[in-house]
């Protein structure tokens, strides 16, 4: 048997093949952690809001994007199959952003500390404006305009 060949069984294959094998199951498991968790989508959920809100599930009936109770004051809620994370600055003020962070276009992870994170890069982006507080990011995150009827929130 020579040095680029392995035994592994009734048949023999040659280093090469077994390492290139090694590296596509490599890069599927890679792949597959960096594509979004759309279990929650297909149920018809959305992801549970960040710092520790818990999501009413009244919101997703009406058409609104969430309820007004659903956004932590000083925190936010990721809404990505809606295509936005809405935050809540201050009480009673929402503000809307595009969920895809502008340094290499992954979603953004979370809201937490008065910033929305992307854990890709770690770059971090202001609750109140979407400027970017922590690169690699250089430009703040799209804004969306909502509209806020009683305790429901929707896309302007």
């Amino acid at each position: 048997m020579s040095d680029e060949q392995v035994q592994t069984g009734p048949a023999t294959q040659t280093r090469r093949a077994l390492l290139a094998g090694a590296g596509a199951l490599g890069a599927a498991v890679v792949l597959s952690a960096c594509g979004g968790d759309d279990s929650d989508d297909s149920a018809g959920g959305d992801p549970a809001p960040s710092d520790g809100a818990a999501a009413s599930g009244g919101a997703g009936d009406s058409g609104a994007l969430a309820s007004t109770a659903d956004v932590p004051v000083g925190g936010g809620l990721i809404l990505a199959a809606k295509g936005v994370v809405i935050t809540q600055p201050e009480a009673g003020t929402f503000k809307g952003f595009d969920p895809i962070c502008t340094h290499q276009g992954c979603p953004v992870s979370n809201v937490d500390g008065g910033t929305i994170n992307c854990t890709c890069h770690m770059s971090k982006f202001s609750i109140t404006d979407g400027s970017v507080t922590s690169g690699p990011a250089t430009t703040p995150l799209a804004a969306k305009e909502l509209k806020v009827d009683g305790d429901q929130i929707t896309l302007a």
